[in-house]
């Protein structure tokens, strides 16, 4: 039952992240589910949501991680791999639930990389981080919340190793990694809602499976009708060409 309400408290907060524990117990109310709102309170801590901040806390901040500007501030980004961004989400499943991490590029929004697991250790972040940088090579700046798996000495080493510059979004400014979010939004309405994922190797397959269909078919309305990965690639070029 605590899964078929979180599931619920999931897609409804994608819809109204602004809504706390008291507007979603009279949001399940009226769907003719009597909750009582402590209750409603401890399943959004779970799931890591917290209205105040309109977004998933699944990234928690750690006292003593070091915390780095924000860069993007007014920055034109006008290429692939000036700027790469992260973020952590919650993966809803029939029997329990699993954290997505999606590495993007901000100038094309292809996804690079993307990585599951069933805890919040900043191991599966970093290892999303290396098969990019892998594959891709080495942005300019890469930015995320100030979550503590980004904050971590493991991923921030990897970057500043890498010679990347690290920029961080102001507390509680969900809109500094604005583009992300929407991936979010996408992903889950077109991909995790219309199924049933019941194990990690299915839910792999189906993300695996929506990623490709994201970056290599999906016309993006934002670089009118082209596909994210078509523009990553035309980007390379026209910088090889100059």
């Amino acid at each position: 039952m605590n899964l078929d309400l979180m599931r619920r408290i999931d897609e409804q907060f994608l819809e109204t992240p602004f809504y706390g524990s008291r507007q979603m117990r009279l949001h399940l109310r009226h769907q003719g589910i009597v909750i009582g709102r402590g209750r409603v309170r401890r399943l959004m801590r779970r799931m890591g949501l917290m209205a105040i901040y309109q977004k998933p806390r699944t990234s928690q901040p750690h006292p003593g991680h070091k915390i780095y500007p924000y860069l993007l501030r007014g920055l034109a980004i006008k290429r692939p791999d000036q700027v790469w961004c992260a973020d952590i989400t919650y993966v809803p499943m029939r029997r329990g639930f699993l954290y997505l991490v999606a590495v993007m590029d901000w100038h094309s929004r292809a996804v690079l990389s993307w990585r599951l697991s069933n805890t919040l250790d900043a191991d599966f972040c970093v290892a999303a981080l290396e098969e990019a940088m892998n594959r891709y090579g080495v942005p300019e700046i890469f930015n995320t919340d100030q979550g503590s798996q980004f904050t971590s000495l493991e991923f921030t080493r990897a970057l500043k190793d890498a010679g990347v510059a690290i920029s961080m979004d102001g507390k509680g400014r969900w809109m500094d990694n604005v583009f992300i979010e929407r991936l979010w939004r996408s992903l889950k309405w077109e991909c995790v809602y219309l199924r049933e994922l019941e194990t990690g190797s299915q839910a792999r397959q189906a993300l695996g499976d929506w990623f490709r269909f994201y970056n290599e078919q999906r016309p993006h309305t934002a670089f009118d009708g082209r596909r994210p990965m078509d523009v990553y690639r035309d980007g390379h070029s026209a910088s090889k060409a100059a």
